[in-house]
Formats: C-alpha cells, sequence, structure tokens
C-alpha cells in the first residue's frame, strides 16, 4: 500500500469539507516554511477545487516556481493529480487543472463514546462515508477488553477499505494529551494509556486521538454555522464539552478543558459516579441513567429531563459567564436533548447568570451527523496533510 508523504510535523488546524481556518497565534518559522507553503497549496485546493497553476499562484501568493515544485512533489505522492485541460477559446495552451486526489485516499475514524457500542467508518477525503460498522462496548471498564474491541472495529475498518489509508482518527472520552495519552478516562477504565502508540504499532498506520468532545466541536466549526466562540456538549454515556474561542480550540494546560462531566452539580448528593464521587453532572445527564429512570417511571419523563436540563446548566453557568459565550449545541439523543430538557438549561441559565447580559444566549442540538466520526477525520486531515 502506498503511504503519504508524511506531514506529521506540519503547522496545522481544522479542516475538511467547506471550512473555515482556525485562526493561527504561532509565528512561522523559517525551517517550517515548506510545510506551510504545501499546507497552503492543498488547503487551497480543498476548498476551491481544480485549479491550474497558475491559479494557484495567484491565490496563494507563491511564485510559479515554487508552485510547480510543490505540485510536482504532491503528484509523486499521489495526494494530488491532473484533471485535464480547461476550455479555453482564446489563444495559447489550454491551461491543465490540477485537484487534491478526494477519492485516492481514505480515512478511518473511531468513535468510542456510545453508550452501548463503539462506531467506525470508512471515509473519503470528503467525509462522504463509504462502509461503517459497530462493536458492541465491552461491559464495565476493563480497560483492555475496550482497547482490544476498538481494534477489531479499526480492523474490520480497513478490511472494508479500498484504497490507501491516510490515517486512523479515534475520539474518545477522557483527558487525552497531545501525544495520544488516555489520561483519564474512567468509563474506559483507562488511566495513562499511550492508545496513539498502542494502536499505531497495531495496525501500522498514522494514529490521531482525541477527546470525542474536542473531535466533535472541530466538526461542528467546521460545518455548522459561522461563529467563532461557542461550546459543544456531547451526552453520551459520559459528558463532555469542547470549546472554540475566539477561532482557536481551547484545550488547556492540562488538557481537560471542557472536562465538565465530573464537575459536582448540587449540594443534594445524587447518584454514583464511575469516578467514585457522588452527584457529578455525568452522573445526572448520561444517556444510560436517563433512558433507564424514563423506562421505570414513563410518567415521570418531563421531570426527569427538566431536572437534567437544569443540572448541566448548573454546571456550565460559570463557564459562559468566564467566557462570554452566547451559543450552547448540544450532541446527543434527540429523544432527550428534546425541547424540555433545551427549556429548563436555558431557564436555569439565564437564573445564574448577570440578568440583561446573558439574556439573548442559545441552546440547541446540532444538526451534524456522526458528528465525532467527522471530527476524527477532521484530525487526520489536519495532522496528515496540514489543511486548515
Amino acid at each position: 500500500m502506498n503511504r503519504p508523504h508524511d506531514t506529521r510535523g506540519d503547522r496545522f488546524g481544522s479542516a475538511f469539507g467547506p471550512s473555515r481556518e482556525l485562526r493561527s497565534r504561532v509565528k512561522l518559522l523559517p525551517e517550517y516554511a515548506r510545510a506551510h507553503n504545501r499546507a497552503l497549496v492543498l488547503q487551497t485546493l480543498y476548498h476551491a477545487g481544480e485549479l491550474s497553476r497558475a491559479d494557484l499562484a495567484r491565490e496563494t501568493g507563491l511564485t510559479r516556481v515554487t508552485i510547480s515544485d510543490l505540485v510536482s512533489e504532491l503528484i509523486a505522492d499521489e495526494i494530488v493529480k491532473e484533471k485535464g485541460t480547461r476550455e479555453s477559446s482564446g489563444p495559447g495552451k489550454p491551461a491543465t487543472l490540477i485537484d487534491i486526489d478526494r477519492g485516492g485516499h481514505q480515512i478511518i475514524g473511531i468513535d468510542l463514546s456510545g453508550p452501548s457500542r463503539f462506531e467506525g467508518a470508512v471515509m473519503n477525503l470528503d467525509g462522504e462515508v463509504i462502509a461503517r460498522d459497530t462493536i458492541d462496548r465491552p461491559p464495565g471498564d476493563d480497560g483492555e477488553a475496550g482497547f482490544a474491541g476498538m481494534l477489531e472495529l479499526a480492523r474490520r475498518m480497513i478490511a472494508a477499505s479500498d484504497r490507501p489509508i491516510l490515517g486512523v482518527g479515534i475520539g474518545t472520552q477522557g483527558v487525552v494529551s497531545a501525544d495520544g495519552v488516555v489520561l483519564s478516562s474512567p468509563n474506559l477504565g483507562w488511566q495513562g494509556m499511550p492508545l496513539r502508540d498502542r494502536t499505531r504499532d497495531e495496525l501500522d498506520l498514522p494514529v490521531i486521538v482525541g477527546n470525542d468532545a474536542n473531535a466533535a466541536v472541530l466538526a461542528e466549526y467546521t460545518f455548522g454555522g459561522d461563529r467563532s466562540d461557542f461550546m459543544l456538549i456531547k451526552v453520551g454515556r459520559g459528558v463532555g464539552a469542547g470549546l472554540i474561542t475566539g477561532g482557536q480550540p481551547l484545550t488547556g494546560s492540562r488538557f481537560a478543558a471542557g472536562e465538565i462531566g465530573h464537575v459536582v452539580v448540587g449540594t443534594d448528593g445524587g447518584p454514583r459516579c464511575v469516578c467514585g464521587r457522588d452527584g457529578c453532572l455525568e452522573a445526572w445527564v448520561n444517556v444510560v441513567r436517563l433512558r433507564s429512570a424514563i423506562a421505570d417511571d414513563p410518567a415521570s419523563r418531563e421531570e426527569i429531563l427538566r431536572d437534567a436540563g437544569a443540572r448541566l446548566a448548573i454546571g456550565i453557568a460559570p463557564i459562559v459567564a468566564a467566557l462570554d459565550l452566547s451559543d450552547i449545541i448540544l450532541s446527543g439523543p434527540a429523544e432527550l436533548l428534546d425541547d424540555v430538557f433545551i427549556a429548563a438549561a436555558l431557564e436555569t441559565l439565564h437564573e445564574r447568570t448577570l440578568d440583561g447580559v446573558f439574556d439573548d444566549i442559545t441552546i440547541h442540538r446540532t444538526v451534524q451527523p456522526d458528528i465525532v466520526l467527522h471530527g476524527a477525520a477532521v484530525m487526520v486531515l489536519a495532522a496528515q496533510l496540514g489543511i486548515s
């Protein structure tokens, strides 16, 4: 299998489909100039579609010699291909068009955040799902069983692919470091788990690992509305948040920004959490608990969801106030995160923030499908090709 040129050292932001560039705060150093120019060519082609070499020079501001050199390299790496000539009625030789070979490589996405199943997909570079599969989530918090299940699903997806694989993106619950170590994930039984390195060694492919909510917020930023400051809250087996502020993903010095699931909400005790404490937001609001409570007492459905929405608002009110957010996006089952849940969350949020300042805050569900899978693909595109 041909491997694409390894650009893991390149600077990158979010990428995937018709998107907006994450704003860089890093000064470009001379030694990164070629990697930067390569990424600039790729992202220009990715968003604009077929262009000539002369078009690329105009769009990027790079010289024609630089463009010619980079395009030749990218064609040799089978990332870019020539698409024929542009129709022209004028004199001179028609220009040759080039584009990213969008079907030439595929991406494997793995979502480990579901309440009962791990999900996997094979996607092309435009994010179209070519094949998908699921595997039952191992019971309990057996970390090795969880890793074995994830690995089996990834291998199924690799077997279902029919093109060279650009990389494997994994969205997982828990605190994840920049080098793909799951520092803590009680739901999966992982503590200091080198998920990226172990998976890469097993699959012999580039692997990118990120927190599931952080992956989801990248997908929302890429495909959602024109916003640069918002929080996405993912409700599944656990509860976590991803944040974009000033067009930048916020991860924190400990990689734990958005870890709202283990904030205790209220002083009335509450259900026991997997972390060992009582009354964590995740213990109140996770999908398994909500579905079980409603199944046990269907007549109390609205009361259960109102309480869950209020608990969520208690947990996020200080974040909303501290970051001056105006948009909260929810990702999770529509039958739970419904109008009752949202209305209770809004009411409580207004009660717990400065009157008159946050009156216009909105809470709504995402419309993005497979948001963690697509976010995992965003991470691979960014890391491997530097598209932003």
